[in-house]
């Protein structure tokens, strides 16, 4: 097969999902952040919202935003994400 239809970087490659993150200087950028990796945690996705946001799970700087999301979903009774927001703080 020629080489100009192989990919060299396909290896891993994974699809693209919207994050809808402010600009990096925003103020509020951590907090979505946070959100933005717990929200893909849900649904088995982190690697993607790690890229996206430039933060590795369980970052210590967004635990302030990750706590305020769990106590959320604690209220809501959304159980998977104040599961998955143990888990980010665990």
């Amino acid at each position: 097969m020629s080489q100009a239809f192989l990919r060299d970087d396909a290896e891993g490659e994974m699809p693209r999902r919207n994050y809808a993150l402010p600009e990096r200087d925003d103020p509020d950028y951590d907090r979505a952040a946070a959100r933005a990796l717990l929200e893909a945690a849900r649904v088995s996705e982190t690697q993607l919202a790690e890229r996206a946001t430039g933060y590795l799970w369980g970052e210590p700087r967004l635990r302030p935003f990750v706590e305020a999301i769990r106590v959320e979903a604690e209220a809501a009774g959304d159980d998977r994400l104040e599961q998955v927001a143990r888990r980010f703080l665990g």
